[in-house]
């Protein structure tokens, strides 16, 4: 563990910039103090800015700043202590992987119905952002909320992972999105096709963490509207597992 030094960065010091309206903010801000830190202008050991320092540079509000700070923490940079606040960790991210390793085949497997997806769920995400109703909406927080639930209690969350994106196939009001999602079932879930021997709790909690803070990014952009940002997050949410699972082809 990084060694507090008891210093806090001012937000002089930090060259940051007002949060463009559209997209996913929190996304935007964590961006920003991730390239900070990674590149050491952050110092390891050091204090972010407080919240309302962060809040007043990057023109947005507390939850924003909470929600990139929560983001930051399931990377291994930072950690938040009551009454110190938030402390530089490490300058590179831990890696959050699901599994120790994974058979080659399976790994194909994941890829090739990843690389479909990207093809066709961040439209599904922008349709669901532009179409849902009251309903949806009350489907898709009950699907998230499941899904936080599910991980509170340790479970790899394959089915409620699974549910989440179902809802957003249900979401866009195209019956073929709908049955897109029902024919391949939990196996577009890549997690759904690991051996429990393999996987490793550890990483794999770090790794839903990750999961679970994007579908949040998601939602809010869908909820929200914003059909560009529901589109945006759902193609980063996939192209980093996509990124992710093909580390596995080279070990």
């Amino acid at each position: 563990m990084a060694k507090d030094t008891g210093m806090s960065v001012e937000i002089a010091q930090i060259d940051v910039q007002k949060v463009p309206r559209q997209g996913s903010l929190s996304l935007h801000v964590a961006d920003q103090l991730e390239a900070l830190i990674t590149q050491g202008k952050i110092p390891v050991g050091h204090k972010l800015p407080t919240e309302n320092s962060l809040c007043d540079s990057f023109g947005v509000s507390r939850t924003v700043i909470r929600e990139a700070i929560t983001h930051l923490k399931s990377l291994g940079l930072v950690e938040t202590r009551r009454g110190v606040g938030t402390t530089v960790l490490r300058s590179t991210t831990i890696e959050a992987r699901p599994a120790e390793r994974i058979n080659p085949t399976t790994v194909e497997d994941i890829l090739h119905v990843l690389e479909l997806r990207l093809t066709l769920e961040p439209a599904a995400a922008e349709l669901a952002a532009l179409r849902h109703d009251a309903e949806d909406r009350q489907e898709l927080e009950a699907r998230h909320e499941a899904f936080i639930k599910a991980h509170r209690e340790k479970s790899q969350a394959r089915v409620e992972d699974y549910e989440f994106h179902y809802a957003i196939a249900k979401a866009t009001k195209n019956p073929f999105f709908r049955s897109f999602y029902e024919q391949l079932n939990q196996s577009v879930i890549p997690r759904a096709k690991l051996l429990s021997i393999d996987i490793n709790p550890a990483a794999s909690e770090r790794y839903l963490e990750r999961v679970q803070e994007e579908h949040a990014y998601i939602l809010e952009a869908i909820l929200s509207r914003d059909a560009e940002a529901a589109r945006e997050t759902m193609f980063q949410h996939l192209n980093r597992a996509r990124n992710m699972y093909a580390q596995y082809r080279e070990r």
